[in-house]
This record gives structure tokens, C-alpha cells and sequence, in this order.
């Protein structure tokens, strides 16, 4: 596959066809993804393909609350969890999400209500031990950690789609982190920081919208002008 076009066309998907992703294949992917840029080459990470119908299903119970605590905030205009935000609206917002739930259990459900199914499921941890979260005694919400981690993910996501697998990361467990380490046996040390679904797609996307680069990048200043190029 070219490069620049699997970049530019992988996309997340969330509906699949049944078949089983065979151990040698996730074992290929994941052989491949090790390879992942990341802080220190300390491979802080750790994956658990989670293979038996009852800890599917326990982790379809515990994405499913806070999914519709997402729905909820969204549909109220809210960007769900922002670290900087209006935290009053969100409560108000997540009020709605009952509502939401009920109406989700008289349908067919869609992706979270049956996460449990999707042929390979993965949970992506990080030893907060080893990883260099250099923003860690800042005052503000710390980020820098994950850049040892989500990487591998998205290098895991590219290797899928070589294999002609597609799928999706979601860290919406992660409300529920507790009961996803019980469930796992997850020792205090090891953070949850996503599960990837994957499998064969129903459709794979060819073309993905993003905002251009002229919205997202300028020169010197945040406020300075955009990068433009050809004027």
C-alpha cells in the first residue's frame, strides 16, 4: 500500500463483518506496531486481546455509561470532558443520559452496545512507571505521557489495514477504569488507555474531511498568520 494514501485514508471504523481476526494475524500487527516511536524506547505499553464472552461483555457494560454521558454533553452542544469547559452545563447536560440509554435498549444498538462482538478486541495499557511525563508537575491537565503510547495505537490501526482489517480506538472505558483493571487484573501501577476494535470492514473510507492546514497552523505566533504556500 502507498504510504501518503493509507495515511490519508485510514479512517475509524465501527462495523465489521463477523469473521475472527486469527491470533497470527493480531500477532503480526502488533509485531509491526512494536516499532511505534516512543519515549526512552521503554515500550510502556502492554496489550490484552480479550478473547472470553464474559470479560467482553463486562467491558461492554462498563464503556456503555459513559457513552451515553457522551451523547448526552454532544447533543448539548458540549465538547464531552473538555479540560477546559463549563463543567455547571455539563452536569445539567448528563442528566439526559438515562433518557438516552432507554431509548438505545428498544433499538437494534449499534457499535457500544455490542462492543462485546467485534471480531478482536484490544485493551492498550500504559506502566505509568516507565513512561517520562514531562508535564507531569505542571498546573494543568497532563498530556505528554500519552505521546508514548498513541502512537503504537495508531501504528497498530496502520499495520490492521496492511492485514485488510480496519477498526477504531475508543478510550471510553477509561470513566470506568476501576472496574476495567478488576476485571482484567490490572495491577495500580498500570493505567487504561484505550481499547482497539478490529476487524474485517463493511466499508472501508477512502475519503476523510479534516480541516485544512491553513486552520491549524501559523507562523511564529498562535495568532500569527497561517502557512499558506502557492500565493
Amino acid at each position: 500500500m502507498d504510504l501518503i494514501e493509507t495515511l490519508r485514508t485510514t479512517g475509524a471504523v465501527r462495523d465489521f463483518h463477523p469473521d475472527p481476526v486469527p491470533d497470527e494475524v493480531l500477532h503480526r500487527i502488533l509485531d509491526t506496531a512494536r516499532f511505534a516511536p516512543n519515549g526512552g524506547n521503554r515500550q510502556a505499553w502492554r496489550v490484552i486481546t480479550v478473547a472470553d464472552p464474559d470479560l467482553r461483555r463486562g467491558l461492554r457494560d462498563l464503556y456503555l455509561p459513559g457513552w451515553y454521558d457522551y451523547l448526552a454533553m454532544g447533543a448539548a452542544g458540549l465538547t464531552p470532558w473538555a479540560p477546559v469547559t463549563d463543567r455547571d452545563a455539563e452536569t445539567r447536560a448528563v442528566k439526559a443520559a438515562p433518557a438516552i440509554a432507554a431509548a438505545a435498549a428498544e433499538g437494534p444498538g449499534g457499535f457500544a452496545e455490542h462492543l462485546d462482538e467485534v471480531p478482536a478486541l484490544l485493551v492498550v495499557l500504559a506502566d505509568l512507571r516507565r513512561l517520562a511525563a514531562v508535564d507531569r508537575d505542571l498546573p494543568r491537565y497532563t498530556l505528554v505521557g500519552g505521546a508514548s503510547i498513541y502512537p503504537f495505537v495508531w501504528s497498530l490501526l496502520l499495520a490492521a489495514r496492511a492485514e485488510g482489517l480496519a477498526g477504531v480506538m475508543t478510550t471510553m472505558v477509561v470513566r470506568q477504569e476501576a472496574g476495567v483493571k478488576a476485571l482484567l487484573d490490572i495491577p495500580e501501577h498500570v493505567a487504561v488507555a484505550a481499547v482497539v476494535a478490529l476487524g474485517r470492514p463493511v466499508h472501508q473510507p477512502t475519503r476523510l474531511r479534516r480541516e485544512p492546514v491553513e486552520a491549524f497552523t501559523t507562523v511564529d505566533r498562535l495568532d500569527g498568520p497561517s502557512l499558506r504556500v502557492g500565493e
